[in-house]
């Protein structure tokens, strides 16, 4: 791992520290009382203050818009170029990439399988913005998909917030950053985007301080255009799904990737379960990464060359909760928008949540807001977020938890496959 991908490390797990137990609480008893408050203020039926929460709203929706298009953009250049510059023989990065990536998508296709066969219900008329949100996907075909997500200039993209030119471009400025040859003018190169990315972080931290107030208003829109029966079925139904791909993938898929390695899935669980109790409690994979690595290496004897390595790049990219919370929540607002969810949308979808759960923070609600984040700027509602929100936090610890898990998976697949592969240990690693 380079000095510059350590620095930035080091940086998420001291920021995560400081966020504690008691600051937690306050969040979540703020969060709840924004969603109570605004159910109780729709009930009023005042006109005013439903004129007003629709304001709050579209504001909120706007800053989201405004902040996601860089945050996706900045993220996955900066992953895809700290990764290749850490690669060195490219052994080790190679397997590790492999595998992250196989997780993740298999975790989305997973998801996008489970979200077919429930095919959770819509709750109906969401939102005016509805109609002019499918009317932009009435009229193309899939060619014409195909067409409008080659930019034909670097701005237009980012200008109509499309989210798989922004994808193309940014993978392709990190990969081009990747192979650049090591000079000063790409590391100050580098520096400024990882600039502009911490300058990004903290408008990040300055929304989220306010987002009682856009919770209060969605939570406001929302039941004023709802029943309450009709909100239960899909909702429940959106839950099942999300909850039974986390565990599938937990319990089945990852188990059966180490056994088709040579890999006992018990002894293997049993060794890194120190960090997998602290990834569920904490839910940040990025908190939990010292545990892991102590956890991976004391327990499972993990050459350290290959566990200080593989384990810092799983806790960027290796977000299989994620990429499954990002697919089912995005097909559930497409669905509730009325847009008609067909194969090529859905496959475009597995690697929209593969791409952009590679360029997730591992921090907690990371996954939550990089999902409104995303739909928002695609101009899809998003009021149903404000329900979502207080089971998140249960979603939350069953991500991480899977996440850390999957971590768990991959490093000792890359220590078993590399380990013959590795010079002797000659010195303190």
């Amino acid at each position: 791992m380079t000095e510059n991908s350590q620095r930035v490390n080091d940086a998420a797990v001291k920021a995560i520290s400081k966020i504690s137990p008691k600051s937690r609480i306050i969040t979540a008893i703020l969060y709840i009382g924004a969603l109570v408050l605004g159910a109780l203020f729709s009930l009023l039926e005042n006109d005013t203050l439903n004129t007003a929460f629709d304001f709050i709203a579209t504001v909120f929706t706007r800053l989201f818009s405004f902040i996601a298009v860089p945050v996706i953009a900045v993220s996955l250049i900066t992953t895809l170029a700290k990764l290749s510059r850490g690669s060195k023989g490219g052994t080790i990065f190679v397997h590790t990439v492999f595998y992250t990536l196989l997780t993740t998508i298999l975790a989305a296709v997973l998801g996008a399988a489970i979200f077919i066969f429930v095919a959770p219900a819509s709750v109906p008329d969401l939102s005016a913005q509805a109609a002019d949100a499918v009317s932009k996907y009435q009229s193309l075909s899939y060619f014409d998909h195909f067409i409008s997500i080659i930019p034909n200039n670097l701005l237009q993209p980012f200008v109509a917030g499309n989210v798989l030119s922004i994808l193309i471009v940014a993978a392709s400025f990190g990969l081009g950053i990747a192979v650049m040859p090591e000079s000063e003018k790409k590391e100050s190169l580098l520096n400024t985007i990882l600039g502009f990315q911490d300058l990004l972080f903290i408008l990040i931290h300055w929304l989220i301080k306010v987002l009682p107030l856009g919770i209060m208003a969605f939570t406001a829109q929302l039941v004023t255009q709802l029943s309450a029966g009709t909100i239960l079925g899909g909702i429940a139904e959106y839950f099942s799904v999300v909850i039974s791909a986390n565990l599938l993938q937990m319990f089945i898929v990852l188990p059966v990737i180490l056994l088709f390695r040579g890999l006992n899935p018990f002894k293997i669980a049993k060794g890194m379960l120190p960090a997998l109790a602290v990834a569920l409690f904490s839910k940040s994979s990025a908190g939990t990464l010292p545990v892991t690595i102590a956890s991976a290496e004391d327990n499972l004897n993990v050459d350290r060359r290959v566990s200080r390595f593989v384990l810092p790049i799983c806790t960027t990219i290796n977000m299989n909760g994620c990429a499954a919370f990002i697919l089912i929540t995005s097909l559930f607002l497409l669905q509730n928008a009325g847009i008609e969810l067909g194969a090529g949308t859905i496959v475009a979808w597995v690697f929209i949540a593969t791409f952009a759960a590679v360029g997730n923070a591992g921090v907690p609600m990371g996954c939550y807001f990089l999902t409104l984040s995303l739909v928002s700027s695609m101009n899809i509602p998003v009021t149903l977020m404000g329900i979502i929100l207080p089971v998140y936090a249960v979603i939350d610890m069953i991500e991480t938890a899977l996440n850390v898990w999957s971590d768990s998976c991959v490093v000792n697949i890359v220590n078993k496959e590399v380990k013959d592969k590795l010079p002797e240990v000659t010195e303190e690693a």
